[in-house]
């Protein structure tokens, strides 16, 4: 068995998770999520907590108890606490304005850019270049910042464009003559 999988995974309070047949329900104050279940892996709710064991010995059993638990943890972490990613604009006269549901971006384009967030995803902006992305799916919340990073990511001479806050852009020198 994986070493990720041997850990059991905690449900907090305030979190319920429903095992049926064919997917797993993790319902939670920041909203509910849906994973399908996996033929080789067997989940089991034991208490306030979630462990999974695989159905027989094989290569394939053994990888998937160990996504299997990384998805639930996920899952359990974001209906209680949530997600989110911060990203930076760098460049002069690069903005984002936040309007409800939409994220409206000036990226030095002819034209402004609107980037309309998905349902579950939710976008604020602190500053006009700061903007985070939060949500309770992990994997939208991280595609969602992705998408907005590809409109302008970030040159490697002057490190003008949309980075992600923790994100390290290393400078190239410029032709010398």
């Amino acid at each position: 068995m994986s070493r990720v999988a041997k850990n059991p995974v905690a449900i907090p309070a305030g979190v319920e998770v429903t095992l049926a047949a064919e997917e797993i329900i993790v319902k939670g104050p920041l909203g509910t999520l849906k994973q399908k279940q996996n033929a080789n892996v067997k989940i089991v709710k034991d208490g306030a907590e979630l462990k999974v064991e695989k159905n027989a010995e094989s290569i394939a059993a053994d990888a998937m108890s160990g996504t299997m638990r990384a998805l639930l943890a996920n899952m359990v972490h974001g209906v209680s606490k949530g997600f989110e990613r911060k990203l930076t604009l760098v460049g002069v006269g690069y903005r984002a304005q936040a309007k409800g549901d939409v994220l409206n971006l000036t990226l030095g384009f002819s034209h402004p850019v609107d980037h309309k967030m998905p349902a579950g995803v939710k976008v604020e902006t602190p500053t006009q270049t700061e903007i985070v992305v939060k949500g309770a799916d992990k994997q939208q919340v991280g595609q969602v910042a992705a998408e907005i990073r590809a409109y302008r990511s970030p040159e490697p001479y002057k490190g003008k464009g949309v980075r992600y806050a923790d994100e390290v852009v290393v400078i190239k020198e410029t032709k010398k003559k």
